[in-house]
């Protein structure tokens, strides 16, 4: 097999291959339509949160209407059941989709790094082609956005309260809830834009990304509700690595009482009001306070201990995600409800993703990082009319590194054959490739930070899942038929040797295949 060209050699050949995917779509044009593009996208949101999906919270979602404009638009499209990321963070995610690179390709490991707008991206290549191009929302990537005619982005992680908005003319901070206000600009953009040009939209939400804040009108939604609770939410850690065991993501550990659950004074009259409560106006305020210091109260009286408190606090943190989830798809429908008013259904392709999953209590966590299977898997929903069969469930297993020459097929032409994913139109038209990938890569890098999630990478395969923690040397290998929770590693069970065996020759194809850098020396 012909090895991938290094990164350096990548961005020498982007130039030479926008102009020729550009001259590809000139003559497309000619022949047909081409579609418009509009690319949904949140932060931090789970599958098990997701009415479409087929979770363990599926009947709760749905029983208490918290997707449904998620649900339609899966209804009338297809979902991906198989759907992973190559490096379960944010700003890595965001990356890995503009380019079709893995991290480190494309240069953005951690969250601490700065994107290279430089090489060849997914929207450049479409604006060449003639798209109009508009980035609205949470950017994360540090450099300023490029392939875009337009861009309004929050900075940095941005604020869920009258948050600051950037744009090529300054900073403008605005009153409202930001989900609500990215809504509100991504709709003002889809109208005012020049109808002549098709149009590729990305609208990338903050929500439901930590600390929880839910808009006004949701503060009080599911008061009184009990919100089920996972298998796992007291994992004891036993029959895997070492890093399982030593992380600083448990709910009943490591869950800050004001940030992450609300537990705090009034907000009306506070002296002192740190982070997002201090941006809120006295009306926001006094809402909150209505439906906080209440709950509050009966909290403090209760004076929880032990597995109770623990409880207590994944009861409170799953209410305040879900708020969020709700304002979120409503915004979502906001959208789609704009596309049918303006005519635009039949020729627009719709696609909702997050960049990576979440815990919602499995193994007593929150956050994300891990290639277990929660953080692991990101939703995938596209809505393609004429193309994708409504209600599709797609078996194929998918990256986020094949987002970027999907989108380029999608919209006539053919991206670069130096990027590592592989486009997903023909999966999404119903014919999977007869030798479509059987084994996915993953590798997390950036440790000691925030929850201390060891380094790592693996290979997951249809039944199989290895892991390598390098920088402790050590290994753990799942069943997945057998132990979907990943309970329990079977890396040391002789009746797995051979499996191990094939698994590690897989891992070091793939990162063969990718030109993966070295391990560093294992740690004494």
């Amino acid at each position: 097999m012909p090895q991938p060209p290094t990164r350096r050699e990548f961005l020498h050949a982007s130039a030479a291959s926008a102009i020729v995917l550009s001259r590809t779509f000139r003559n497309v044009m000619a022949a047909q339509t081409r579609p418009n593009i509009v690319f949904l996208f949140s932060d931090d949101h789970s599958l098990q949160t997701i009415g479409a999906y087929k979770t363990r919270l599926q009947t709760f979602i749905n029983e208490h209407d918290l997707t449904p404009n998620l649900n339609r638009l899966a209804a009338s499209g297809g979902v991906f059941e198989r759907s992973y990321c190559c490096n379960s963070l944010c700003g890595p995610s965001r990356a890995a989709i503009l380019t079709g690179l893995h991290s480190h390709a494309n240069g953005f490991v951690g969250n601490g790094d700065r994107f290279d707008g430089s090489q060849w991206t997914m929207p450049k290549t479409l604006q060449a082609a003639g798209y109009q191009t508009a980035m609205i929302g949470k950017w994360h990537l540090v450099s300023e956005p490029t392939g875009f005619d337009h861009w309004d982005i929050l900075p940095g992680q941005g604020s869920y309260y009258n948050p600051d908005f950037l744009t090529p003319e300054g900073r403008d901070h605005r009153e409202g809830y930001a989900t609500d206000l990215i809504g509100d600009a991504a709709l003002t953009w889809l109208r005012g834009r020049d109808t002549t040009k098709p149009f590729l939209l990305m609208c990338q939400h903050k929500a439901p990304h930590r600390a929880w804040m839910p808009p006004e009108r949701y503060v009080s939604l599911l008061e009184g509700v009990t919100v089920p609770e996972p298998d796992t939410l007291f994992d004891d850690y036993v029959g895997r690595a070492t890093p399982a065991s030593e992380q600083e993501m448990e709910i009943g550990e490591h869950m800050r009482m004001a940030y992450d659950l609300k537990v705090r004074p009034p907000l009306v009259d506070s002296d002192t009001l740190p982070g997002e409560f201090g941006r809120m106006t006295e009306a926001q305020k006094i809402a909150w306070d209505a439906a906080y210091v209440p709950r509050n109260t009966q909290f403090e009286q209760a004076a929880l201990t032990g597995r109770d408190l623990t409880r207590w606090k994944y009861q409170a943190y799953m209410k305040e995600y879900l708020r969020c989830v709700k304002a979120l798809d409503d915004n979502i429908g906001r959208v789609l409800d704009e596309l049918t008013a303006q005519g635009l259904d039949d020729n627009t392709v719709v696609i909702y993703s997050s960049d990576q999953g979440f815990y919602n209590g499995e193994h007593g966590w929150f956050d994300k990082r891990w290639m277990y299977e929660e953080s692991l898997s990101m939703p995938l929903i596209v809505r393609w009319p004429g193309e994708v069969a409504p209600g599709s469930r797609f078996q194929p297993m998918v990256q986020n590194i094949d987002y970027a020459p999907t989108l380029v097929e999608i919209a006539g032409g053919r991206a670069s054959a130096l990027v590592h994913g592989r486009s997903l139109v023909p999966v999404l038209k119903g014919h999977t490739p007869d030798d479509w990938r059987t084994s996915i890569y993953y590798h997390y890098y950036e440790f000691p930070a925030d929850h201390r999630v060891q380094a790592h990478v693996g290979v997951r395969t249809d039944q199989h899942k290895l892991i390598y923690y390098y920088p402790v040397d050590e290994w753990e290998l799942f069943d997945m038929a057998k132990d979907p929770q990943e309970l329990h590693s079977v890396y040391a069970d002789p009746a797995y040797a051979a499996v191990v065996a094939d698994m590690k020759v897989e891992l070091d194809r793939l990162r063969a295949q990718y030109r993966e850098r070295p391990y560093p020396p294992a740690s004494a």
